[in-house]
Parts: C-alpha cells; structure tokens; sequence
C-alpha cells in the first residue's frame, strides 16, 4: 500500500481565493481592532479559525438539498434525520435545533439553577457561556497529563475521575449533570477513551446524575478509539460510536461539525418527560419540533452527512491530515499540543513566546502576526477565550494557554497545510520580535469573539491607537 495518503475525494467545484498583500492585510487587521473575528472573510487567505460549519458538502448532501420537505410539521427530512440520528446517537427522542449552543441552551435553561455546578472533562466557551447564563458554575476535570501541552498521552481528553467523585461527594445536590465533551476541544482536540466514558457513566449512576455526551466530534473520537484504544481495532467506528453513546442519558450534537453540514444541531435523550419539556420550550425559541429552526433542505444534508461522517476512509484522511502538520512542526522545534488531535493543532503559546507574560496577550500576538505575515486566520484559546478578571481585579489564567488551527472538513489540499505548516515556523524563527498586545475593549462574556485590542507600544505598558469597525 502506498505510502501517501491522498485526499479520499475529487474536487469538482472550486471557490477563488482572494489573494491580498502583507499591507493590506495590516490596514484590515488594524481595521479590525486586531481580532481576527472582525475581518472580512474574503480578506483571509487560509482561514482555519473554526471547523464549525466550514465543511464542503458532498455531491450527495447537495442532492440531499433538492428533496428537502419544507412542510412546517411532520417533513419526510425529519423522519430521515430521525432514523439516522437514532441508529448513530442510540436515543428514542431526536430533537432538532438550528445548532449546538441551542441545544446547549434548551438543555441548560431547563435543568441548571442558581448556584448550580456542572462539571466537564473541558467545558468549551458556549457551553460554559450557556452553564454560566443559567447562574451555575462551569468547572473542568482534566487529567494531569493534558494540562502538559508536550505530554503524549492517547487520550488526553479524559476525565478527571477522582476529582468528579470527589465533588459529588461533597456537592452532590447542586449538580445537575454531567458533562463529557468528545472530542475535548478546549484540551487540544484530544480524544476520551471508551474506558473513560464507562468509568463516567459509572460515576453518575453511583451518584445518579445523568450524563450529557456533547458529541460534536464523535466521529473523530470514535475513529481515536479504534486506532489507540486496546481491545477495538476489529471495532467499526459506527459500532464504536454506538457503545459510547449507550452510557450517555443525553446527547448535544452540533451537526456542523460531524454532520459535514453547515448549520443545525441536535439534542438526542430517552427520558420522555424531559423531551416534553424541552419540545415545550423548543416552540417558543426554535421552532416545531420537526423542524427546530432548521429549513427542511437543511435537515435533509445533516441525514445525509451523519451517514457519511463514519467512513473509515475519510476518518483516517481527517486525523491524518492534522498528524502530519503536527509532525512537521514537532521537527522544526515549534511547540504545540502532542499528541495530534483530530480537527484541529494547538500552538502552546507559553512555550512559543516566552517573552511575554500572559498579561501582554501573547496568543493575540500570534494571531496578529500569522494573519498579517501569511493570511492565515487561526483563534486564540487562552488568556482572552478561557480567562476572566476577578472581583479582587486580579486576573485569573487558564493552565494552557493555546492557539488553535481548526482544518475545515474537506475544504483544504495538502498544499494549503504544507504553506501553513511553513508560515507558523517562520513565525517561529522570528518569535523574538513579536511584541504584546492589551485589550482595547473587553467584551463582558466570550471575550475572544467581540473584544477589541491594541499592541503595545516597546518599553511601556500601553497601546497604540488603531481605527475599528
């Protein structure tokens, strides 16, 4: 078998890419208050800012597109979604909503309370956002292994189990449920092993608390499994898809991401007095219940996209993909989260700019920097995404302070990746001259998506004054 792992599809439509200079791209960075959310995304020339509803639909889903029902109630693209969704996430109710943070939010707003404390593996921002909107408290288990950004460990992303049983010990009443995340985005896009997921289940029938499977990336974890987990290389990743989901009580699914579709969510569950609630509260805020937002066409592309997402041969492309950039780097000296994960690389930013204190916002700087020099568009997920200010005014940092590249599903060549790969060390090699940035406007919540900033002006503590939209 050849060595070179090709891309499991044929391009049939392209889209031009708006090519622009390192000055113009200065004037739409400073235009932009230097957060790359701001920009105009015909004036990025890779954007890997998020794999979140950025993927190339398949001949099929585009097909899928044509037969969609858009009757209000009862669409035939429900009941197809509706088959699919059972087989895969193995749940009798399927809820549609037009994306994951609306399931987060139809999930949160009924069961979390005042005071409550949802612990996760990783609480990603929407969903500690959503935990937090509801006055509960959003804390993270993470192993001791993937608070080390250079530590190999196949499955970083896992759960803390003692520390879980430890707060149910002693804060069992204000814990509502239980949140695994798969993949652990905010760890560095790293897998939970089956044997974890058991070890949580098992937990929460101890202390009977359900446990909520946010499945964003099963697809990819599941495939983690199969190729790292003793015991499940005979295992299909359906089948293993299928065992995980069956310790889960309930599922939040954003289809944006392991559906390759480029809207639409779901929120899978068996408990039939808590599906009435949330169809309940899902006609006020989303919509009926076989539609929840979504336009019939759409529903009909997330069917088609879950019964795609779960071939091997495009799972092995996909982690392939982020392995190799990772390799790439790793021999170059650049610092990043090992081992690869599976839709995106994670730069650590300490390790990168060690110059600079995470007051003076070096993972902005990276981002900045990568835009202005290679027009690249990545996010930070550090300092400014999971930090927030005390009420004492101190500022309190997340232990890993990262800067993640998500690769869009199908959407980029070799090419593409190799000329990023070749940027970010460049930058690198350069890394002594990038200077610090502050905030310039602090949002009140999700910082990293409205805040604006300004670099910092060598020698003091300010920065300079720059033109925003």
């Amino acid at each position: 078998m050849s060595e070179i792992l090709f891309e499991p599809f044929r391009i049939k439509v392209v889209e031009p890419i708006k090519m622009s200079t390192r000055e113009e791209r200065e004037i739409f960075i400073r235009e932009a208050g230097y957060n790359v959310f701001n920009l105009r995304a015909e004036d990025v020339l890779i954007d890997l800012l998020t794999d979140s509803g950025t993927s190339a639909m398949s001949q099929e889903q585009w097909a899928a597109l044509q037969t969609g029902d858009e009757s209000y109630a009862g669409s035939k693209s429900f009941f197809a979604l509706e088959s699919i969704a059972k087989e895969i996430f193995q749940k009798h109710t399927i809820i549609p909503v037009h994306q994951g943070r609306a399931g987060e939010h139809l999930v949160f707003s009924t069961l979390v309370s005042e005071g409550d404390i949802v612990p996760s593996n990783s609480h990603f921002d929407t969903t500690a956002a959503n935990v937090a909107d509801n006055g509960g408290n959003p804390v993270n288990f993470q192993i001791e292994e993937a608070l080390d950004a250079s530590c190999w460990h196949p499955f970083k992303g896992n759960m803390n189990i003692e520390k879980l049983e430890k707060l149910l010990e002693t804060e069992s009443e204000k814990v509502p449920f239980v949140v695994l995340t798969i993949t652990n985005n905010a760890g560095g896009g790293q897998p939970v092993s089956l044997a974890n997921v058991k070890q949580v289940a098992d937990v929460c029938e101890k202390f009977d608390k359900p446990l909520l499977i946010d499945a964003c990336r099963f697809a990819e974890n599941a495939y983690f499994i199969k190729k790292r987990e003793e015991g499940y290389s005979d295992w299909s990743a359906k089948e293993i898809a299928q065992e995980v989901f069956r310790y889960a009580s309930l599922v939040t699914f954003s289809a944006k991401k392991d559906a390759l579709a480029n809207v639409g969510g779901l929120v899978c569950l068996d408990d039939a007095d808590l599906a009435e609630k949330l169809k309940n509260r899902l006609i006020v805020t989303e919509g009926f219940p076989t539609y929840g937002g979504l336009a019939g066409r759409d529903l009909a592309a997330i069917a088609q996209g879950l019964k795609e997402v779960l071939d091997e041969n495009y799972l092995r492309y996909r982690l392939r993909t982020i392995e190799w950039m990772v390799e790439r780097l790793v021999d170059n000296g650049v610092p990043v989260v090992v081992p690869a994960g599976g839709h995106a690389f994670y730069l650590d930013v300490a390790r990168f700019l060690p110059h600079l204190s995470a007051e003076q916002l070096p993972g902005i700087a990276i981002v900045v920097e990568l835009y202005v020099r290679g027009g690249i568009r990545a996010v930070e997920l550090g300092h400014v995404a999971f930090g927030k200010q005390l009420d004492s005014g101190c500022d309190m940092h997340p232990r890993l302070d990262l800067v993640r590249f998500a690769m869009p599903r199908r959407v980029y060549t070799e090419a593409h990746a190799g000329y990023v790969v070749e940027q970010i060390i460049r930058l690198y090699h350069d890394k002594d001259n990038v200077k610090g940035y502050r905030f310039y406007f602090e949002a009140p919540v999700m910082r990293h998506f409205r805040s604006t900033f300004a670099p910092l002006v060598p020698g003091t503590s300010h920065g300079v004054s720059f033109y925003h939209t």
